[in-house]
């Protein structure tokens, strides 16, 4: 059992940051990928980012690129999710998910059905 609890979502203005947090376990952030999807009201999920500790790899999708970045904190067997410059297309209810193989791994992109464990979701609202 892999548990995921997420933090950190709220209301920002465009052009704000927001830091989201996903704890977990040491087990956890040595042997999965962890990431974010975020699914929009009536829209499908989206992988936003993930990383995998042991293979060294970061993801991001194209539409948060030089905008959000995905960090671990060992110490804390926590995941990150820094968020700059968020405009109003960000505004989502934001997932934490794990599993031990993306295709990332490969070169392509997150897929939700890849992932096997989901925190409870966070909601994040940019607006004025």
């Amino acid at each position: 059992q892999v548990d995921l609890v997420e933090s950190g979502g709220g209301l920002v203005q465009p052009g704000g940051s927001l830091r989201l947090s996903c704890a977990t376990s040491e087990f956890t952030l040595d042997d999965y990928y962890i990431g974010w999807f975020r699914q929009a009201p009536g829209k499908e999920h989206e992988g936003v980012s993930c990383l995998s500790e042991s293979d060294g790899i970061t993801y991001y999708a194209d539409s948060v690129k030089g905008r959000f970045t995905i960090s671990a904190d060992n110490a804390e067997n926590t995941v990150y999710l820094h968020m700059s410059n968020l405009k109003p297309e960000d505004t989502a209810v934001y997932y934490c998910a794990a599993t031990p193989y993306s295709t990332v791994e490969d070169g392509g992109d997150m897929i939700a059905a890849e992932f096997d464990y989901w925190g409870q979701g966070t909601q994040v609202t940019v607006s004025s």
